[in-house]
């Protein structure tokens, strides 16, 4: 499924550890997939789960929350940290640990329009992606609003799709997305 994601443009893929065998297919990816393909893991909550997935060869950390402790564990090993914010309280408290972007996280509960309120407080160029909730017809509004990127989920990939299935979808949102083929503005997740 992941192979299928890449080939369609995309150049992240995150496995939440909630899914089976989560650091082990964190580490098969990471040997599969070409070196510039970001992986890593979502629904870390625990610095000890930062741990394992930096040891199995993950860049990527995406958190459901903004614990500065687990921002800063992941900054000083080199990962690639995305917390989860819904405040802007959370948001600063997030890039004063060393967050390299946000997730705006649930994204649905509050919509374009609070990503675009959050946006007028936040850095201009700090990356926002919304997850949760993002199907192919909400791009549009998410991107008027100042969305950097999308992490999709579920919209993308089910247990039983078969890899085309996953690669159409996949090609789908990036066109409407408008984004690049290899852009960094694609986070997918696979469980």
């Amino acid at each position: 499924m992941a192979r299928a994601v890449v080939e369609a443009g995309w150049c992240v893929v995150e496995v939440p550890l909630s899914a089976p065998a989560a650091l082990a297919s964190i580490a098969r990816l990471t040997e599969a997939l070409p070196a510039d393909i970001l992986v890593g893991a979502g629904t870390v909550r625990t610095v000890a789960e930062v741990e394992k997935v930096a040891e199995a060869g993950g860049r990527l950390i995406m958190m459901p929350h903004a614990d500065p402790r687990l921002i800063a564990h992941a900054d000083r090993l080199g990962l690639v940290v995305l917390p989860g914010v819904f405040t802007a309280t959370e948001a600063f408290v997030a890039l004063e640990a060393g967050a390299d972007a946000l997730s705006l996280f649930p994204a649905e509960t509050g919509g374009p329009a609070h990503l675009a309120a959050l946006r007028a407080v936040l850095p201009p160029a700090l990356p926002i992606l919304p997850v949760g909730g993002i199907v192919a017809g909400s791009i549009s509004p998410w991107q008027s609003a100042g969305a950097s990127g999308f992490a999709v989920g579920r919209a993308l990939y089910r247990p039983r799709d078969d890899a085309e299935v996953v690669r159409r979808r996949a090609e789908e949102f990036r066109a409407l997305a408008a984004l690049p083929v290899g852009g960094a503005r694609s986070s997918a997740t696979a469980g």
